[in-house]
């Protein structure tokens, strides 16, 4: 113990005598610099994990470069060139908008008004990738219906269940429907498939990841969120992410162009909370491994989100009609949430989409309950408060209308279309398709052409295609509208290629510059910025 206690001495003699070169405020701020150095070095490895060492060292340049004296005001006024490209004029066009009331009202001349300014929308019949799917013309058939099912409850509201039972039940029922087409019935679900209506997908899809973080963090402790997605999942995950604060960790697709199944397996982590999966993903209409990832996300005890915005009205009826489609329920072990649109082929009017979950000790996390405000005792299941009840009409009577036969024959009109319209492009030369759709989107790119300039030559002719990226590539997403006139898309097609072919470069007014630049930009927070300016100026 003495020779214990003699080294002790010995070394606190030779520490001091050490020290006392140094200046006392020296050796007073040295922790507290290198505690700054500390969280500096921690700040930057974190950047350089969530945004890559490329993305966080071009990042640091440019931000470095802004500082130079007149670059900063030479960028600014670039991107105002490249937003004013993108609005293409809309500014003259909210010259004549209201800004205040009229001092008389024009009581039932608005009616007038209302036909005027709708007569001045782009022609949309037939035309649009996605966008509208119901058939036909708005004032008969299917979309009058809609129409008429939505004035009847246009001024109810489901938040006073009290008093407007009949909307209550009607969202019951859109829910139990809709569960019962994905799997709620097959014994391996589990028997408590549960759900409520939203606003469209992407509240869907927010309150599937609000839920699993706060059902994870009930769970497992989880305070620092992380979910990983693939590539190609919507966009709407970025914007959960944001609000809910959560980590994303994007995984890039495989060759197939679908959810890399090994790479979300390396990302997964102590703080991940759920992964995803779509069915078919938004850019390429290809179903990601379903199986596969309920698997991984069962054996790490993780949820598991499926995206089925799109493909919930098709799928379960392309595979009764005989398609090769792949599993994507809740038939599926290890998926515990499932997003799907009544809006989209469901043909419920717009603003109706449905949440659901394997179990109520799920959706239990989706609500938000108040005690202690004086307006009284609060409980509210969605993000939004008052609903329109009007809207949930609408997709019931849609439901209730079509029933499976409507169904059935509406997805055979338009996987038959799809199917014609993905070997009328494998018949031209200089297009390819991007991967193996399974339904009703067929992507598509060029190594021969730039395939924006023939988007801007197409949207000259009308039509409105969805340009991607990484592949730079369009899409068309095939409703009913398209059934009728899918032979001129592809005649239409075949001319933009050849003109673009035999004389290539950017026409006049066209945005194929504006999307090559952004593909190839190197700084994306240029782009991010870019994509803001242009919202601020829409809005």
């Amino acid at each position: 113990m003495d020779a214990m206690e003699d080294l002790v001495l010995r070394l606190r003699a030779s520490v001091n005598s050490f020290l006392s070169q140094y200046e006392p405020i020296t050796l007073l701020l040295s922790p507290l610099l290198a505690l700054l150095l500390a969280r500096a070095l921690h700040s930057l490895l974190g950047a350089l994990q969530e945004k890559g060492i490329k993305a966080a060292v071009l990042g640091f340049l440019m931000s470095s470069v802004k500082l130079i004296p007149g670059v900063s005001g030479y960028i600014e006024s670039e991107k105002r060139k490249v937003v004013d490209k993108l609005q293409s004029g809309s500014k003259s066009k909210r010259d004549n908008w209201r800004a205040e009331l009229p001092n008389i009202g024009l009581g039932r001349r608005v009616i007038e008004e209302l036909e005027d300014v709708k007569s001045k929308d782009v022609a949309w019949q037939g035309k649009c990738s996605g966008t509208v799917y119901i058939g036909g013309s708005q004032s008969e058939g299917h979309f009058a219906l809609t129409n008429e099912a939505y004035s009847m409850f246009s001024h109810t509201n489901p938040l006073h269940q009290d008093v407007f039972q009949s909307v209550a039940r009607f969202e019951g029922e859109v829910i139990a429907m809709t569960a019962a087409l994905l799997g709620s019935k097959e014994k391996t679900s589990g028997g408590q498939i549960c759900g409520n209506m939203t606003s469209g997908g992407t509240e869907s899809i927010l309150l599937a990841v609000k839920t699993s973080r706060d059902y994870m963090r009930a769970k497992k402790g989880i305070t620092k969120p992380e979910m990983i997605i693939p590539e190609s999942a919507h966009s709407a995950y970025d914007k959960a992410a944001q609000y809910f604060n959560i980590k994303v960790r994007r995984v890039p697709v495989n060759k197939e162009f679908v959810a890399d199944v090994k790479g979300i397996r390396r990302c997964i982590n102590r703080n991940t909370i759920m992964i995803i999966g779509s069915a078919p993903g938004f850019p390429h209409g290809i179903v990601d491994p379903i199986e596969e990832l309920g698997n991984l996300a069962s054996s790490y005890g993780i949820c598991f989100h499926v995206d089925l915005c799109l493909g919930g009205f098709v799928l379960p009826f392309a595979r009764k009609l005989g398609y090769q489609i792949p599993p994507f329920d809740f038939s599926v072990k290890g998926v515990t949430s499932i997003s799907i649109d009544v809006h989209k082929y469901g043909l419920g009017p717009k603003g109706t989409s449905v949440v659901l979950y394997r179990k109520h000790e799920l959706r239990k996390h989706q609500f938000v309950a108040v005690t202690e405000w004086s307006g009284g005792l609060y409980v509210s299941p969605t993000i939004a408060g008052s609903r329109p009840g009007g809207l949930i009409a609408g997709a019931w009577a849609a439901m209730m209308s079509l029933g499976l036969n409507g169904y059935l024959e509406n997805t055979r009109q338009i996987m038959e279309a799809s199917k014609k319209i993905q070997k009328g492009i494998e018949d031209i030369p200089e297009l390819f398709v991007v991967g193996k759709p399974h339904m009703t989107v067929v992507a598509f790119g060029s190594n021969a052409v730039d395939i924006f300039e023939v988007n801007d030559l197409m949207s000259s002719k009308g039509w409105h295609l969805n340009a991607l990226q990484r592949p730079n590539s369009l899409h068309i997403c095939v409703t009913l509208q398209h059934v009728p006139v899918f032979e001129d898309f592809l005649r239409d097609l075949r001319d933009s290629v050849k003109t673009v072919k035999e004389n290539p470069g950017a026409i006049s007014g066209g945005l194929a510059p504006v999307y090559g630049a952004a593909g190839k930009m190197p700084d994306r927070g240029m782009v991010e910025e870019l994509l803001v300016e242009f919202m601020d100026s829409s809005c």
